[in-house]
C-alpha cells in the first residue's frame, strides 16, 4: 500500500492585516485555503491508496465557515478520486471538554460514505482496516497519560501496521512549540512493531525513528520555520522507502543580512530596497525577512517606512529582524504598533481558549488595559524620538 501523509494544515490561520480585494478575507487565511486546495488536487494526482493526516486539520476547534467548507471541498474530491482519509484530532482541533462539539463531527455529518473517511477525536483511540494494513489512530489526548492507555489496548494485525498521532516525539522535546494540549510521547509507544508511524505537531519535515516521520506543516506557520522544508510526505508501506512531495504553500525566504554598521538610515534603506529588487517576482505575496545586522536604534527609528512601503505592497509580508549595535538579542521590528489590532488579537485569542464567563471577563478586561497601556508608552516613545 502506498500513503500520502500530511499534517498541520492549519485551515483558518491568518496574519498580517492584509486583505484580500476581491474577497475581502485576509489575505493570508485565503492563501491557506487556495494552496489546501491545490495541494489536494497534487495528491489526486498522485493517486495514492489512502491520505494520512495527523492533526491539526483546522487552526482552531471552532473553525470559519470557509475553514470548513474547504475541508469538505477537499474530501469530495478525494472522494471522487477513490482515496480514502485516515485523521486525528491535533491540539488546536482538539475539544478540550466533553461539552465542546469537535469539528470531526461536521465532516462526519458531511455526507460522505463510512468508507470515505475515518476519525479519531473525542481522546478515544480508533482502529481501521483497509486491505491487509491496519492504521492505528490515536488523537491528541487531553492528559498524556492518555497516549499510554491506547497503546496498550490496541490489537497489532498480523499484516501492515500504520500508527497515526499528534504529539511532540522525546527526541525533540527541547524543541517545544508552547502551545495548549501539547504532550510529549513516550519513546516506548513510538515501537517498532508498527511499520510506519504517522506524526503530527511538530511543523518541521523530519525523521525521529527509523520508521517514524513528522511530515511537518504544509505552510509556514511563523517565521521560526523559515529554514525548514514544507510539503508531504509518499509512503510505500511494502518497501519502507520515504519520499518528500512539494506541494503549494506560500513561499517564506529570507532576503539576506545587511551590515549596517557606519550605514545612514536611507543607506539601510536603499540596501533593503535592492535585496528586494533582486528578487525579482519571488516576492510577490511572500512571507519575507530581512536581517539588520549591527544597526543602532536611532538609526532603526529613522528608516523611511514609506520607502519600503512599494516592497511591503508586493511582499504578503516583510519582517525586518534586527540584530541592534545596542542590544546583543534578536528582536523584531515592527514599523508602528498602529497597524496591528493587539486588542482585538488578545480578545480572539482568550476566546479561543474557552474559559468560564466570568474568568473570559477578567482575563480580557485585565489584559486589555495592560495592552493599552504598553502601546500608550509605545507611542509617546515614537513621539520623543521624532
Amino acid at each position: 500500500m502506498k500513503i500520502v501523509h500530511l499534517a498541520d494544515t492549519h485551515l483558518g490561520l491568518s496574519a498580517f492585516n492584509r486583505m484580500d480585494p476581491e474577497t475581502g478575507m485576509n489575505l493570508r487565511e485565503q492563501l491557506v485555503y487556495d494552496n489546501f486546495l491545490a495541494a489536494v488536487d497534487r495528491i489526486v494526482a498522485l493517486r495514492p491508496d489512502a491520505l494520512v493526516h495527523a492533526g491539526d486539520l483546522f487552526h482552531q476547534v471552532k473553525p470559519k465557515t470557509r475553514a470548513y467548507t474547504t475541508a469538505l471541498d477537499a474530501l469530495s474530491r478525494l472522494h471522487d478520486a477513490g482515496i480514502p482519509v485516515l485523521a486525528v484530532a491535533g491540539n488546536h482541533s482538539m475539544a478540550k471538554t466533553r461539552y465542546t462539539a469537535s469539528p470531526f463531527e461536521v465532516l462526519e455529518r458531511g455526507g460522505y460514505r463510512a468508507s470515505d473517511l475515518y476519525v479519531a477525536h473525542h481522546n478515544r483511540y480508533r482502529r481501521v482496516e483497509l486491505g491487509d494494513t491496519v492504521f492505528h489512530l490515536i488523537p491528541n489526548m487531553l492528559e498524556a497519560e492518555g497516549y499510554r492507555r491506547a497503546f496498550e489496548g490496541l490489537i497489532f494485525s498480523s499484516g501492515t501496521n500504520v500508527l497515526v498521532t499528534h504529539g511532540l516525539a522525546s527526541i525533540l522535546k527541547d524543541r517545544r512549540l508552547h502551545t495548549v494540549a501539547e504532550h510529549e510521547l513516550d519513546a516506548t509507544i513510538l515501537s517498532d512493531r508498527f511499520d510506519y508511524i504517522a506524526l503530527g505537531h511538530f511543523h518541521g519535515q523530519v525523521q525521529v525513528a527509523d520508521n517514524a516521520w513528522y511530515s511537518g506543516s504544509l505552510e509556514h506557520c511563523n517565521y521560526g520555520e523559515i529554514a525548514e522544508k514544507k510539503g508531504g510526505l509518499a509512503v510505500d508501506l511494502a518497501s519502507g522507502e520515504v519520499e518528500h512531495i512539494d506541494l503549494p504553500h506560500t513561499p517564506m525566504f529570507s532576503l539576506g543580512r545587511i551590515n549596517c554598521d557606519g550605514l545612514s538610515a536611507r543607506e539601510v534603506v536603499d540596501c533593503i530596497l535592492d535585496a528586494a529588487d533582486e528578487t525579482g517576482k519571488r516576492i510577490h505575496q511572500a512571507i519575507c525577512q530581512i536581517t539588520l545586522d549591527g544597526i543602532r536604534r536611532e538609526t532603526l527609528r529613522a528608516l523611511d517606512q514609506k520607502a519600503l512601503q512599494d516592497v511591503r505592497n508586493r511582499a504578503l509580508d516583510l519582517k525586518l529582524q534586527v540584530l541592534a549595535a545596542d542590544d546583543p538579542s534578536r528582536i523584531f521590528y515592527e514599523d508602528s504598533l498602529v497597524g496591528v489590532d493587539y486588542i482585538g488579537e488578545f480578545e480572539r485569542f482568550v476566546e479561543k481558549e474557552h474559559l468560564a464567563p466570568g474568568e473570559e471577563e477578567f482575563v480580557k478586561k485585565t489584559g486589555t488595559e495592560v495592552l493599552r497601556s504598553v502601546i500608550a508608552r509605545h507611542k509617546e516613545g515614537e513621539r520623543a524620538a521624532e
